[in-house]
């Protein structure tokens, strides 16, 4: 793989409408493509892909991805000013040092697709 090789994960969405209103609450920026079926969203060099599911149950989602950052602690300040709740779904987990050496928290967006994000320690 070269430097610049990247993997953008691609989530479930029931709703992209609703889908980019969460996200942009995080400060992502993008918009719905093709027949309304696709959107992309990107805050800095994060990109991610949301394709449409209708039948999606929030609460059975096993959708999820990684986000490594250079600056976790920065990020978690952005993120809480959204104001989401602590638990539930959609919801923002503390951020913590993790046993496996990664200092991170996680979001769960309406959807239910989980995405954590973190630095190593």
């Amino acid at each position: 793989m070269q430097q610049d090789d990247i993997a953008i994960p691609i989530l479930p969405s029931r709703f992209l409408d609703d889908t980019l209103t969460f996200f942009r609450r995080l400060g992502f920026d993008g918009k719905i493509h093709g027949h309304g079926d696709y959107a992309i969203l990107t805050r800095g060099t994060v990109e991610l892909h949301f394709f449409t599911h209708r039948e999606l149950i929030p609460a059975e989602s096993s959708a999820m991805c990684y986000i490594r950052v250079s600056d976790v602690d920065t990020l978690y300040r952005a993120f809480a000013s959204a104001e989401l709740p602590l638990r539930g779904i959609p919801r923002l987990d503390a951020v913590e040092d993790k046993p496996w050496g990664m200092r991170e928290f996680a979001i769960v967006d309406s959807d239910g697709n989980l995405i954590r994000i973190g630095q190593t320690l």
